[in-house]
């Protein structure tokens, strides 16, 4: 393994308790004292207060620290927790991109998975970059108000960045799905550009009428990243945060507990965690990360980590088709998942990608000779 210290400044002991049973006795935390030692697996808190790129607002938010400290350990966190510090911005934004991308592949190579509190949200781009070494397609779910398309001519920015991760060769990006998008808020090119690409786009509407219907998205992806300026203004902090409208603080912490439980999931990002920010924001940085610590601690080894062989298996026969429609249904956790056939030749590219997550209301529409969106859209990206 690389040696990832050289990017990290220790975390300011001042925001550890030196007293009392929080959590941050679980917690390998890097000091002054020292690095951590990485073993193989559990999760890793990495702080990267780069906004160059995002908004004029310049230099840290240490609260969140604190406030998270402060909290209880959970039921069943029988795993290994890092806080590994601050990764500082470098002289050039680039300088940033390539020492967060150089850690999240040397921890997701460990299973370790990091928790990216940014900094502005085109750092989701340096979380992909770090993907690449391990040539696999992977899935990005976004929780954010907007589409952040831009355009691949123009800089890259914090509300831009998705064209420019389009640009990256090779591509290895299969999926990219968009959950709580307001549509006042979105270009109809943006839309347009999703519609043709065969992404999945959930509106705060549709979230709002049935949570779960984000479950699926998040449990499809290795890379999760919140704009924590998609939570409604009223939530947070007015100052710093304006959208009237948002997820609520529960939603937000509800849809991180949903990507930890995820066995999918390699890397979880909260952005726009602005410097200075009033201690209700902070404590909400803090417990949506708690959520999605527990939400990890509650994993099955349901697929691609596990194998399928004892899922429960359902064909439905389709009046459109010569072969039946095949979904699975999980022994360990009765969650759902479609099967969709790659073409040969390629079965090692899109393996992990020949089972789409669903739920159980996919299969009865399929009963009554529905065929899901889910399985067109998938379809169309494996041809």
């Amino acid at each position: 393994m690389k040696d990832i210290s050289i990017y990290f400044a220790p975390v300011n002991s001042d925001l550890i308790p030196s007293k009392g049973e929080s959590l941050h006795k679980s917690v390998h935390v890097h000091t002054e004292a020292g690095f951590p030692e990485l073993e193989k697996k559990g999760l890793a808190i990495i702080y990267v207060p780069e906004n160059r790129n995002g908004s004029e607002i310049d230099g840290e938010n240490q609260v969140f620290r604190s406030r998270f400290y402060q909290l209880n350990k959970g039921d069943g966190w029988n795993f290994s927790l890092y806080d590994l510090g601050t990764i500082r911005p470098g002289e050039k934004v680039e300088d940033t991109y390539f020492a967060l991308g150089q850690v999240v592949t040397e921890l997701v190579k460990k299973e370790i998975v990091p928790i990216v509190i940014g900094g502005s949200q085109d750092l989701t781009l340096a979380c992909y970059k770090g993907f690449e070494p391990l040539e696999q397609m992977v899935n990005v779910c976004s929780i954010d108000s907007k589409l952040d398309v831009g355009s691949p001519d123009d800089p890259l920015k914090n509300n831009g960045f998705v064209s420019h991760l389009l640009m990256q060769r090779p591509c290895y990006l299969f999926n990219y799905a968009v959950i709580g998008v307001q549509r006042p808020l979105v270009t109809k090119d943006a839309m347009s550009l999703f519609d043709r690409l065969y992404f999945d786009v959930c509106r705060l509407g549709e979230f709002n009428a049935n949570f779960k219907i984000a479950e699926p998205h998040l449990r499809n992806s290795d890379i999760i990243s919140m704009d924590f300026e998609s939570i409604r203004a009223g939530e947070t902090d007015k100052e710093y945060y304006h959208n009237p409208n948002g997820f609520y603080a529960d939603q937000v912490c509800q849809l991180a507990k949903y990507g930890g439980i995820s066995d999918k999931t390699a890397c979880f990002g909260i952005y726009n965690v602005h410097p200075e920010q009033n201690v209700i924001s902070s404590d909400l940085v803090a417990q949506v990360m708690w959520y999605f610590i527990d939400g990890y601690s509650q994993r099955v080894g349901d697929f691609p980590v596990g194998s399928k062989k004892n899922y429960v298996k359902f064909h439905v026969h389709m009046d459109e088709f010569d072969d039946d429609l095949v979904f699975y249904k999980s022994d360990k956790s009765e969650r759902w998942w479609l099967e969709v056939k790659y073409p040969s030749g390629s079965a090692g590219k899109y393996e992990r990608h020949q089972l789409v997550p669903c739920d159980k209301a996919d299969y009865e529409a399929s009963m009554k000779n529905v065929i899901p969106n889910l399985w067109w859209k998938t379809i169309q990206k494996l041809s």
